[in-house]
């Protein structure tokens, strides 16, 4: 209720959803990502608001980058085409284009995905977005000049792995819960957001390591604080000597009845 009361007030024309699953999701299994993900869909079309739900894998981060303005760097860099991260750009080219032949602006997914890739590759994409900040009530310029507008954390360090091996699973949901500890969400309403806090170029499952090599690398007010998250981010991450299984499917989409 608390989800689709505000899509269906809006008076949208369509609707898809991204259910995650995974160890950094609140639907923890794919059974209840699905039967979430079903009941969203279900409780919708029947309100008259046409839905499809993608379920995505949350077993890992999607991107580089957890924090705030560290995930805005990151969606400029894929719009503007300087670093695309190929899980992030899979999964948003796939809701993209579920929601064009959703409301018919595409023939049908390859179709959509074509155009998708056009406009991220002409610069449409970006400068759509420049017109979207600015119409909410940003900076004109945003998309020129982020560094002006996006505050940078005053300490940065490296979180070096403590050997050589494998990246073969990472615990998604205490990333998260670090970010908030650096101060970067809130605990409570009342609580402030530092909009700097974070990590970035927080490596991949599968990704082969030395020791030393960085694992990522935080962001953090002080070197007290970014201590303490660099040897807590470092205990979330697992490696082996052997590389990893081939995991989770990354995008399942949710088949209407």
């Amino acid at each position: 209720a608390s989800i689709l009361s505000k899509k269906l007030a809006a008076g949208l024309q369509g609707l898809v959803l991204d259910v995650k699953t995974g160890n950094g999701a609140f639907a923890g299994s794919m059974e209840m990502a699905r039967a979430l993900a079903q009941s969203l869909v279900s409780v919708a079309n029947g309100a008259g608001l046409p839905t499809r739900a993608l379920i995505t894998d949350m077993n890992q981060v999607l991107g580089h980058s957890c924090g705030n303005a560290l995930e805005v760097w990151e969606a400029l860099d894929v719009l503007g085409g300087k670093r695309r991260e190929a899980r992030l750009l899979e999964v948003t080219m796939a809701l993209c284009a579920e929601l064009l032949v959703l409301g018919q602006l595409a023939e049908c997914h390859d179709d959509a995905i074509v155009r998708i890739g056009r406009v991220l590759d002409d610069g449409s994409a970006l400068e759509r977005f420049a017109r979207m900040v600015a119409a909410l009530g940003g900076p004109a310029d945003f998309v020129e000049r982020p560094a002006h507008y996006l505050a940078v954390a005053p300490v940065q360090q490296a979180v070096p792995a403590p050997r050589d091996g494998w990246v073969v699973a990472v615990a998604t949901r205490g990333i998260g819960l670090l970010v908030i500890e650096l101060g970067g969400g809130r605990r409570q309403a009342a609580d402030s957001i530092d909009h700097r806090v974070g990590f970035s170029d927080v490596v991949a499952v599968g990704t082969q390591l030395r020791a030393g090599d960085p694992l990522a690398v935080v962001h953090a007010t002080d070197r007290a604080a970014a201590q303490t998250a660099a040897d807590r981010l470092c205990a979330l991450f697992t490696l082996s000597d052997t590389p990893p299984a081939p995991g989770n499917r990354l995008i399942t989409r949710l088949e209407s009845d």
